[in-house]
C-alpha cells in the first residue's frame, strides 16, 4: 500500500490518480488503433476523451454518494448543501458501475452530436474499458481500498498498521488481494474481447459481450470483498452484485437485439 506517488510542493499526487490517468491513456491508445476497422477516424476517439472522463468521474462519484449517503451526510464538506458531495472527488470514493453509466451517457451524446454510428463506436471502446480497469484496480491496491475479507491462502496480503484491516491492539489480518483478482480477470477479458472484435458478426456484439462477461467476473470477485459493512449488504449480496444482475441482463438483451437486427437487415 503506497497511496502517495510524489509531492508537488504542498500538493500530494496519489497513485490512484496516476493509475486512473494511465488507464485512460491505455484505453484511448488501443481504441484509436482499433477504430479504423469500423471506419472511425482515430481523432474521433481523442475528441471523445473529455466526454468519457467527465461522464465517467461524475457518474462514479454520484453512485458512490447515493450508495453511502447515510455515511457522507454525517460529515459533509458543506453542511448547508450536502448534495455538493457529488463533486467532491478529492475526498475519494468512486464506484465503477456509476462511471460506466456516466461514460455511456457521454458516449451516446457524443455519437449523436458528431453523427458517428453508436454501436460501431461502442465496439471499438469496449475492450479498452476492460484494459483501463486493469490499471484502476492496481490503483485501488496502492490506495488500500476495495480490499478483501480475511484469507489464509499463501497469496494473502497484509496492510500497514494504520489500515482499517488492523483491529485495535490486535495483529494484522491477512486478506484476499481482490484488486489483483479484478485486474487479472479484466486483463483476460481485454484479450478475449480484442480477439472477438476482429471476428465480430454484428455491431454492438463486443459491447454486449463486455457487459455480460464483466458482470460475471465482478460478481465472482465480490464474493471475496471485505470492505462492506452489513448495512450495505443485502442477503449476503453487495451493491455491486445487485447492479451486476442488471448489467448482465442489459448485455444479454443487447446481444439478442443487435443479432436479430443484423439478421433482419440481411433479409
Amino acid at each position: 500500500m503506497h497511496p502517495i506517488a510524489f509531492d508537488l510542493g504542498s500538493y500530494q499526487v496519489r497513485w490512484y490518480g496516476v493509475m486512473l490517468a494511465l488507464g485512460f491513456y491505455a484505453g484511448f491508445w488501443t481504441a484509436g488503433r482499433r477504430c479504423l476497422r469500423d471506419g472511425i477516424a482515430p481523432g474521433r476517439i481523442m475528441d471523445l476523451g473529455p466526454w468519457l472522463m467527465l461522464g465517467g468521474i461524475l457518474g462514479a462519484r454520484t453512485l458512490y454518494v447515493i450508495t453511502y449517503w447515510d455515511d457522507l451526510i454525517a460529515h459533509p464538506l458543506f453542511p448547508n448543501a450536502p448534495w455538493t458531495e457529488v463533486f467532491m472527488v478529492q475526498r475519494g470514493g468512486l464506484v465503477f458501475y456509476g462511471g460506466l453509466l456516466g461514460a455511456a451517457l457521454g458516449t451516446v451524446l457524443f455519437a449523436w452530436l458528431k453523427k458517428i454510428p453508436l454501436w460501431k463506436l461502442t465496439d471499438v471502446l469496449a475492450p479498452s474499458i476492460a484494459l483501463g480497469y486493469v490499471f484502476g484496480r492496481i490503483g485501488c491496491l496502492l490506495n488500500g481500498c476495495c480490499y478483501g475479507r480475511a484469507c489464509s491462502l499463501p497469496w494473502a496480503i497484509t496492510y500497514p498498521e494504520f489500515h482499517e484491516t488492523h483491529p485495535e491492539h490486535l495483529a494484522a489480518i491477512p486478506v484476499h488481494p481482490t484488486q489483483v483478482y479484478d485486474s487479472l480477470l479484466s486483463l483476460g477479458l481485454y484479450l478475449a474481447l480484442a480477439w472477438a472484435y476482429r471476428r465480430k458478426k454484428f455491431d454492438g456484439q463486443i459491447l454486449a459481450l463486455y457487459l455480460m462477461c464483466y458482470a460475471v467476473t465482478r460478481s465472482f470477485v465480490e464474493l471475496f470483498r471485505g470492505d462492506y459493512d452489513e448495512a450495505h449488504r443485502h442477503s449476503g449480496l453487495t451493491p455491486a452484485h445487485l447492479v451486476s444482475m442488471g448489467i448482465f441482463a442489459a448485455g444479454a438483451g443487447l446481444f439478442v437485439w443487435r443479432r436479430r437486427f443484423q439478421t433482419q437487415a440481411k433479409i
